[in-house]
């Protein structure tokens, strides 16, 4: 059961990346790149561009929503599912904003469908690559919804215990999915990657109050919203998680487990 950002699909978010895409689209306007600048005059460049823009936010915006949820349950990093986007969502793209512009300026079919695709990529790369980076920045900077701790185990002080969440860098974002001991670290999984924390793994459970979690074996913490399967091997039990990765249960852990709903 993977977590997605409660207002990713909401209509402020759709109307913010429009609006991005509505500022670069008449920045792109005033610069007139890939010789666009000779095209028409100012107001006809401007369109063209804000609307290329427009169509950019519809076309991506979709794209991206909808490879998310796969890349999340399959634990791919933003590296490697990102660009597959960019690439495949640039080819409906380039074949209609090729027919309108060519509609309107049709001296531009001069240009091919395989450099049309390119520029279509090279103008699509940036837009996609700042949405990302501004939806990123805005899942660190939201606060963790707080949730109730796991069944049987009381939580500890929130006034007196810093947030483990906050020692995490920034280009992992906040939707923890595990944690596992590493030595004297324990190595912090988010659905964008994971990186070594310096602090014991009980420090960092008593760190993570406002987040619904377990502890189900020695080395591993877990939260419940990552859960998405329960992998049985024999007597062996696995948690598979939102990020591609199986936790171990312990046979001890087994019973707090079904006592929490869990299983």
């Amino acid at each position: 059961m993977s977590r997605p950002s409660p207002d990713f699909d909401s209509p402020r978010a759709w109307a913010i990346d429009a609006a991005f895409c509505v500022a670069a689209g008449v920045a792109l306007g005033v610069l007139g790149p890939f010789g666009s600048y000779f095209n028409a005059g100012f107001a006809g460049r401007l369109l063209q561009w804000t609307l290329s823009s427009l169509a950019i936010a519809i076309v991506y915006g979709v794209a991206l929503r909808a490879a998310r949820p796969v890349a999340r349950r399959y634990g791919l990093p933003a590296w490697a599912w990102i660009p597959a986007v960019i690439l495949v969502a640039a080819v409906p793209l380039a074949v209609g904003s090729r027919f309108i512009v060519v509609a309107v300026w049709p001296f531009l079919s001069k240009i091919g469908w395989l450099d049309w695709y390119g520029q279509t990529v090279l103008t699509s790369l940036p837009l996609t690559c700042a949405y990302v980076f501004a939806r990123v920045r805005l899942a660190d900077t939201r606060p963790a919804s707080p949730l109730a701790p796991a069944a049987g185990i009381e939580a500890p002080d929130r006034a007196s215990s810093p947030s483990f969440l906050s020692r995490l860098p920034p280009r992992l974002g906040r939707d923890l999915v595990c944690l596992v001991m590493e030595d004297h670290y324990v190595r912090a999984h988010t659905l964008i990657g994971s990186d070594l924390v310096l602090l014991p793994l009980r420090k960092a459970i008593e760190e993570l109050s406002d987040v619904e979690g377990m502890q189900v074996h020695r080395s591993w913490w877990v939260a419940r919203a990552a859960v998405e399967g329960i992998v049985e091997d024999g007597r062996n039990l696995r948690l598979r998680l939102s990020n591609g990765l199986e936790a171990p249960v312990s046979r001890a852990s087994v019973a707090r487990l079904r006592a929490a709903g869990w299983l």
